[in-house]
């Protein structure tokens, strides 16, 4: 739906997306790559594929979130400069992103 990112990886020999996102990775990410995103930002915590709920994150994307089944369940759309450049994300999302979809960091669990 959008485009993953890596977290930053202190081991160059190792892939990000299969590690846990630690601490210390987190810190590194809200203090260098996120610390111009508006302090109103959503962050939207992704269950994981199996549906245990405990699942360590590894990967994030900057996206929009709207809620669609109340208050506290939603979906992950993209952003409006990748409707521009993807074709294919236009087709898909023909019908249009809720009025209600605000930025968020989505953070993805490993799997």
């Amino acid at each position: 739906m959008t485009d993953q990112q890596q977290a930053p990886s202190p081991d160059p020999d190792s892939e990000a997306t299969d590690r846990p996102l630690t601490l210390a990775v987190l810190r590194h990410l809200v203090r260098k790559d996120w610390k111009d995103m508006p302090g109103d930002t959503l962050v939207v915590l992704s269950r994981d594929a199996e549906g245990n709920l405990y699942s360590p994150f590894s990967t994030y994307s900057v996206s929009r979130y709207a809620p669609t089944h109340g208050e506290l369940v939603g979906e992950v759309f993209p952003l409006p400069q990748e409707l521009k450049e993807d074709p294919s994300l236009r087709e898909l999302y023909a019908d249009g992103i809720p009025d209600t979809a605000l930025p968020a960091l989505v953070l993805y669990p490993l799997g």
